[in-house]
């Protein structure tokens, strides 16, 4: 592994695309990929262990995946000795021993997240560049502009300022359907269907077994158990279970989006 990089592209656990702004102009024979496990993100609150299990496993799945390409890598497991448990101090320590010109970043959904990494070009001393989630519909910035000065932030107004503007589920000037919304229709009671579609389930790998493992050896404690995982932590298996949710739940989504049933964990979701 190169000991020196033009730019040190620092990944989170939910920014896990090719196409993430941070990626965007990477050189493989320059800039590295960081990626980090830490104990800080996954007890800020008591998360379910197949959570974690999914989180973790998709991403190193992903450096794998970056890897196969031909990127440099720098990925810090959770059970590493070294791992300092936080997202700023795992950067830190990055620096210091591959002494990048500049730390890129895609900002992040989380707030608190937010926070650490505008204090990150201070306390590191060099640029960091944190650029605009380009997977979102509109900038935070516009929705902090469309914010200012409201005395009410309801966000089916917001909806409606970007579906005029975008054009999503509108008919020239109208919403689709002649209403707004249609949430009078969306809280039917769900009933129990021995024929309702199975979601896909998918066989954990021997990644993901590892990942199981570690979960249950550190995370006894928390919700839930990572036995019985089953979901998609590849980009391959996301969007085979991406297809099956717009074919056979998602037009009876709405009507039960509310429901619950002890005997159906999912339900259309």
């Amino acid at each position: 592994m190169k000991q020196r990089c033009r730019n040190l592209i620092f990944i989170l656990g939910d920014q896990l695309s090719q196409s993430i702004a941070s990626l965007e102009g990477i050189d493989p024979d320059q800039d590295m990929v960081l990626m980090c496990e830490v104990q800080e993100e996954t007890t800020y609150v008591r998360h379910h262990c197949k959570k974690i299990v999914l989180i973790l496993s998709a991403m190193r799945h992903f450096a794998e995946e970056l890897r196969g390409m031909g990127f440099g890598v720098r990925y810090i497991a959770l059970d590493d000795e070294a791992n300092t448990g936080s997202f700023t101090e795992e950067l830190k320590r990055a620096v210091n021993e591959i002494k990048p010109e500049r730390v890129i970043v895609t900002e992040p959904g989380e707030f608190r997240v937010l926070q650490a990494m505008l204090g990150w070009e201070k306390s590191l001393n060099i640029p960091v560049e944190i650029r605009g989630d380009s997977r979102f519909l509109c900038s935070s910035q516009e929705f902090a502009t469309w914010a200012e000065g409201r005395r009410e932030l309801r966000m089916e107004f917001f909806y409606r300022e970007i579906r005029r503007k975008t054009g999503l589920l509108m008919e020239s000037d109208k919403p689709v359907g002649g209403r707004w919304n249609f949430d009078a229709e969306n809280r039917k009671p769900a009933k129990p269907d021995l024929f309702r579609t199975s979601h896909p389930q998918f066989t954990p790998d021997q990644t993901t077994r590892e990942v199981m493992k570690l979960i249950d050896e550190r995370f006894a404690d928390h919700m839930g158990e990572a036995k019985g995982f089953a979901f998609a932590v590849t980009k391959k298996d996301a969007e085979r279970a991406a297809d099956a949710f717009i074919e056979h739940f998602l037009p009876s989504f709405g009507e039960t989006q509310d429901a619950m049933l002890s005997s159906d964990p999912f339900l259309n979701h």
